[in-house]
């Protein structure tokens, strides 16, 4: 499975749960989450997804701790089942 695979099946996921998501992007820094999961309520998470088994690299580890320590909530998830758990943990 690619990573391309779970981060579809967040989307969708995501938003059958009454969410959205948004890609994620910089000009101007690097190793940011891929996704910002926006859930009912104004919670809002950072999302890292990775195929199966595959883990962070240490400049996205080193950006998931700055986000964490402003308060911010990251989520890394390499599989559909962890996608699944996820979301049904917020919903």
């Amino acid at each position: 499975m690619r990573e391309t695979t779970v981060e579809t099946h967040l989307r969708t996921q995501v938003v059958n749960a009454g969410g959205t998501t948004r890609k994620f992007s910089s000009a101007t820094r690097k190793n940011n989450p891929d996704q910002i999961v926006i859930w009912p309520g104004a919670v809002i998470h950072f999302a890292e997804l990775k195929a199966p088994k595959k883990t962070a690299n240490a400049g996205q580890l080193r950006e998931h701790t700055r986000l964490r320590k402003l308060g911010c909530t990251v989520v890394v998830l390499d599989t559909k089942a962890k996608v699944d758990a996820y979301v049904e943990f917020w919903r």
